[in-house]
């Protein structure tokens, strides 16, 4: 810093202001910059630049690995450092979440076939589904997502300004039309009362899916999609104001 400021004042006040000795700092620039710090700055690029590519939503966790598929070796500890030291960091996550899920009903519960399946191989072998809210200006946008299990992709969805029962069989109908999953392949989700509805069992056993549900305090099964309505609204919905449910 004081290399950069040199040329706005004198070394000695440079030397003051940021607490260092004035014969240590013509020791150093007479050392030059080492291995170590010419490896730095060429990471603080590369970590700026991944930054902006990510929209500014990255933090150290998603940029180390960005940086090693780059084939630079370090560390999540330096990489949060050196983004500490440019005074860059990660969009932050929300920790307020409306109840979506209504699960005290007498609607039949399927039982959990999710935590018997093995590794899941291959596309339409398993499908998890959950249900997520978007706040707009008129109101809360309700989102139905359905994931395929082996590639993480989101394979049908619906929204909605209410939580009825059509947000998620128009959205299990919209995958189900775009897979043509075979028989025979598993459908988890919660035990919401959507998901026990008479309409979305009927849509299951129409395409041969087996209905599976998650266990009474039971969360873990259905991480995937967690995981991904947390990326979804830490790098999207938390940095955009809606001004409609349309807009949104």
């Amino acid at each position: 810093m004081i290399e950069k400021l040199a040329g706005e004042g004198s070394i000695s006040e440079l030397c003051f202001l940021f607490s260092v000795v004035r014969s240590g700092y013509y020791a150093w620039k007479k050392r030059g910059i080492g291995k170590r710090g010419k490896e730095n700055a060429v990471l603080k690029e590369e970590i700026r630049n991944i930054h902006k590519e990510s929209d500014d939503n990255y933090g150290s966790p998603r940029i180390t690995p960005e940086l090693k598929n780059k084939g630079y070796s370090c560390g999540h500890n330096r990489v949060a450092r050196l983004m500490k030291e440019m005074g860059i960091k990660g969009a932050l996550k929300r920790k307020f979440r409306p109840r979506t899920t209504d699960s005290c009903h007498a609607l039949p519960v399927s039982p959990n076939l999710l935590k018997d399946l093995p590794k899941v191989t291959e596309k339409n072998q398993a499908w998890v589904s959950d249900i997520t809210y978007i706040k707009t200006e008129e109101g809360w946008l309700y989102l139905s997502a359905i994931m395929d299990l082996w590639s993480r992709r989101i394979v049908g969805w619906q929204v909605s300004d209410s939580l009825k029962s059509e947000l998620v069989t128009d959205a299990l109908q919209r995958a189900i039309d775009n897979r043509r999953p075979q028989k025979g392949m598993i459908c988890h989700s919660d035990r919401g009362v959507q998901y026990a509805s008479q309409v979305c069992r009927n849509i299951l056993k129409s395409a041969g899916i087996a209905s599976s549900m998650t266990e009474t305090g039971n969360c873990y099964d259905n991480a995937a999609m967690e995981s991904f309505w947390s990326t979804l609204k830490t790098e999207m919905v938390y940095r955009k104001k809606f001004e409609s449910r349309r807009d949104a």
